[in-house]
């Protein structure tokens, strides 16, 4: 194809009156993008330190600071978001911060271009890094170095497998460029074809509106797709939707179907990792499509699960993957599922997938992730979204009724120590901006923020309760890894907040009155809460106590609003 580039040339091949992608109120060029991307390699060449870490809502103004960090000669780290967690967790590996995140953290800022801007000479893509992370699927995110050859080796097998049937679309995305998938489909793979990109993620209400207006590419996960509102007028579309991409976890059959049905395009999954970059793909036409590898992908099944070399790996050789295979007519597989989803419990071997499917087949079970959770002895636990809505306001009852006729669906195949002891309804499961549901969201639903409170009294001014420190409350986390203890804040909020249940208090906080802290509360400690309320001075009185004595005291005063 004429207009297709190397990606390594993208900054500096001319391309006189293409659209890059599309902004507010018109089109951005490639000269303004060039423009954008000198001054940030300006500003990156005059800051210290070689690693960088790079957060934009936007993906224009994203993938202009990436092209100006690597022409600085920078690498790049990639957090999947901006809250405070992920920010302070990159802070150690990188000298800075660029984009959208708090001024705290001192984000670099693009040259004023008040100077001569250096040209932009091509790019060594064999020295150029970009570092991401795994989506913590099944643990917690590693960080993943991938070479510039590796992103653009996998650029050309995208575009030899897809790009004739999206000649002229316009690329728009409800995932974010902040994760591999997104990169490479929202950035990368069409900067380098000369397609414009729509900076900003989409939702559902626009995406009908925004899909309708040219010939257009959409770039989900399976998350969004399951999620499609049918009531929307997707007959709008009337043909310009060229293709539906979708990767990041399996595709359920029934939302592929319901997908073609309503948008007229029949999806295309790209299956990969982090780690291995681009696979295989495969086309909803047919009921169960089969997956076919993409260019420059060789595969074979070692110890029955799939192998591949490909040029997307950071070296020669094969990489084994832990996704069970089978072979199929041609060149073509199907997949089984994960290897490494197969745990043991108590000396058991126990499928986590094959626990999941079970349990989707219940009349009653809209969908459903199995975890382990660890401890003295691991036990497995359900995060199950209902079929029946509002399951966030059940009550006690209606949870256990459910989670005992789950039990017994699934007694006729697994004894009670291989199927799940502990249960979780909720509305939705916690997918985060790339569509994924993560280990660490999943088990944080088992992590209490709330000690199980017992209430000992409970009269007009006057109430106690017995609140067990179990070592699972999150409150411990970081107060302090060698010695966890119950933060001095934690004991004010329970206060405050068991003195609302058990009185009726004024809105507004004013100050504290002779707070004492005396001796530390450790998990393991049970510790006896005695409020008492003084409603002439609005004063509520607090006392910590346990078998080591009195841990903590003080006065609330409280206001009117």
């Amino acid at each position: 194809m004429a207009e297709w580039i190397a990606l390594d040339r993208l900054a500096v091949a001319p391309r006189p009156g293409r659209a890059v992608g599309v902004v507010e109120g018109g089109v951005l060029d490639h000269a303004a993008f060039v423009d954008q991307v000198q001054r940030w390699q300006q500003a990156f060449a005059q800051a210290p330190g070689r690693d960088w870490a790079l957060y934009f809502d936007d993906a224009l103004a994203f993938a202009a600071a990436l092209f100006g960090a690597w022409h600085a000669g920078k690498r790049v780290f990639l957090g999947g978001d901006n809250l405070p967690a992920t920010l302070d967790g990159l802070s150690p590996r990188v000298a800075g911060f660029v984009g959208d995140v708090p001024e705290r953290y001192a984000p670099l800022r693009p040259a004023d271009g008040s100077t001569a801007a250096m040209p932009l000479q091509a790019l060594d893509e064999d020295a150029l890094e970009l570092v991401v992370f795994t989506s913590g699927s099944t643990g917690a995110p590693t960080a993943i170095a991938k070479r510039m050859r590796q992103l653009t080796r996998e650029v050309d097998a995208l575009q030899a497998a897809f790009g004739e049937q999206l000649d002229g679309a316009q690329i728009h995305g409800t995932v974010s460029h902040q994760h591999i998938y997104g990169l490479l489909f929202r950035v990368l793979w069409p900067l380098a074809a000369g397609r414009a990109i729509q900076p900003r993620r989409f939702f559902h209400e626009d995406l009908v509106s925004a899909l309708a207006a040219q010939d257009s590419v959409l770039v989900a996960t399976p998350a969004h797709l399951k999620r499609l509102p049918e009531q929307l007028d997707w007959s709008s579309l009337n043909g310009r939707l060229r293709a539906v991409f979708s990767s990041g976890g399996p595709l359920p059959a029934e939302a592929a179907l319901q997908v073609r049905a309503l948008l007229g395009v029949a999806p295309t999954e790209v299956f990969g990792s982090s780690e291995t970059g681009g696979i295989a793909w495969r086309r909803w036409s047919a009921e169960s499509p089969q997956w076919h590898p993409l260019p420059g992908v060789a595969w074979r099944i070692q110890d029955g699960c799939l192998a591949v070399s490909s040029p997307h790996l950071d070296a020669a050789g094969w990489w084994q993957t832990q996704d069970r295979v089978a072979a199929d007519e041609g060149h073509s597989f199907r997949l089984l599922g994960r290897a490494d989803r197969i745990v043991k419990i108590e000396e058991r071997r126990v499928s986590l997938d094959a626990l999941e499917q079970q349990l989707r087949d219940h009349p009653m079970v809209q969908d459903v992730r199995v975890l382990v959770l660890p401890g003295a002895r691991d036990q497995l636990a359900a995060v199950v979204v209902p079929q029946q809505a509002g399951a966030g306001q059940w009550s006690d009852g209606e949870r256990r009724r459910l989670a005992q006729q789950l039990g017994t669906a699934l007694a006729g195949s697994h004894d009670a120590v291989t199927r799940p002891r502990r249960w979780r309804f909720v509305e939705e499961l916690p997918f985060n901006a790339q569509g994924k549901v993560t280990a660490a969201a999943l088990g944080a639903l088992f992590r209490p923020l709330m000690p199980a409170a017992e209430w000992v009294q409970r009269d007009a001014d006057a109430a106690a309760l017995r609140l067990p420190l179990e070592a699972d409350l999150v409150v411990f986390d970081g107060h302090f890894p060698q010695a966890k203890i119950l933060p001095g804040v934690v004991q004010l909020d329970w206060a405050i907040h068991y003195g609302r249940m058990a009185f009726t208090l004024p809105p507004r906080f004013l100050r504290m009155d002779a707070l004492k802290f005396q001796h530390v509360a450790r998990p393991g400690d049970c510790l006896q809460l005695a409020l008492a309320w003084d409603a002439a001075k609005a004063t509520l009185g607090f006392r910590y106590t346990s078998d080591h004595g009195v841990h903590a005291s003080g006065r609330v005063v409280f206001g009117d609003a």
